[in-house]
C-alpha cells in the first residue's frame, strides 16, 4: 500500500495524501464468472436450474466487490490547540475474507491515538479499516497493517488498534463454534510503552455489558 506525498505535513494546513493500492491487481470479471460456474458445477450444482442460472455472475460480482480496494484521501489537520489526550473511535465495522477458506470474518475495530502535530479526520479511521480489509488475509495481519499505516502516516505519540470478529470459517464449518469471537491488538509508542496509557486504551475498547 502507498500514498503520494506532496509536501511535509507540518508545512501544510489540510494535508490530503491519496491512499492507493501499491500494485493494483488485474481484474477479469468474465473469467471470474466462468470460474464460479466451473466451481459450482464441480460441486454438483445444476446451473441449468432457473434458480441457479444467474448464480455464477452474482457470485463473481459479490467476490469482486468484497476484494476491491477503495482509494481515499487521508485528510489531516494541524493540531493547533495542542490536544494531547486519547482520541478513540469504537465499533468501526470490519468485513473481510479469510485467506485460508475465502469465507468472511465480520466484526468491529477500535482505533485510538495520541495526537502529535496532526489530527486525523474521524471518518478516515473507517476508510483505513475498509482499505486494508478488502483483501483476503488474516485478522492478525489486518490489525497490524492498520496500525502500521496510521503510525507511519500520522506520526502520533501512540496508536492502538483492536479488532474483534467472528470467523465463519470456524462458525459455519469445522469446529462450528458459533458466536466465538477472536480479538487481536497492535499498539505503538506511548500506548504500548506507558502502562497507564495502555490500560486506558484497552479499558475503553472493552465491550460494555
Amino acid at each position: 500500500m502507498t500514498a503520494e506525498t506532496l509536501a511535509e505535513p507540518a508545512a501544510l494546513g489540510h494535508w490530503r495524501p491519496r491512499v492507493v493500492h501499491a500494485s493494483p491487481p488485474a481484474v477479469d470479471p468474465e473469467a471470474a464468472e466462468r470460474a464460479a460456474a466451473d466451481l459450482l458445477t464441480a460441486l454438483g450444482l445444476n446451473l441449468a436450474d432457473a434458480h441457479l442460472a444467474d448464480t455464477p455472475g452474482r457470485m463473481a460480482r459479490a467476490l469482486l466487490e468484497m476484494t476491491t480496494v477503495p482509494e481515499f484521501d487521508l485528510t489531516t489537520f494541524p493540531n493547533d490547540e495542542g490536544y494531547d489526550e486519547l482520541v478513540l473511535v469504537r465499533d468501526i465495522p470490519v468485513q473481510s475474507l479469510c485467506e485460508h477458506h475465502v469465507l468472511p470474518f465480520v466484526g468491529v475495530a477500535h482505533i485510538g491515538y495520541l495526537p502529535a502535530e496532526r489530527i486525523l479526520g474521524l471518518s478516515k479511521f473507517a476508510r483505513m479499516v475498509t482499505f486494508h480489509a478488502r483483501r483476503p488475509g488474516t485478522q492478525e495481519r489486518l490489525t497490524k497493517r492498520i496500525a502500521d499505516d496510521l503510525h507511519e502516516r500520522l506520526r502520533p505519540r501512540g496508536v492502538g488498534v483492536v479488532i474483534e470478529a467472528e470467523h465463519t470459517c470456524m462458525s459455519l464449518r469445522g469446529a462450528r463454534a458459533t458466536g466465538t469471537r477472536t480479538l487481536t491488538s497492535t499498539l505503538f509508542g506511548q500506548l504500548r510503552d506507558d502502562p497507564r496509557s495502555r490500560a486506558e486504551f484497552l479499558s475503553l475498547t472493552r465491550r460494555q455489558p
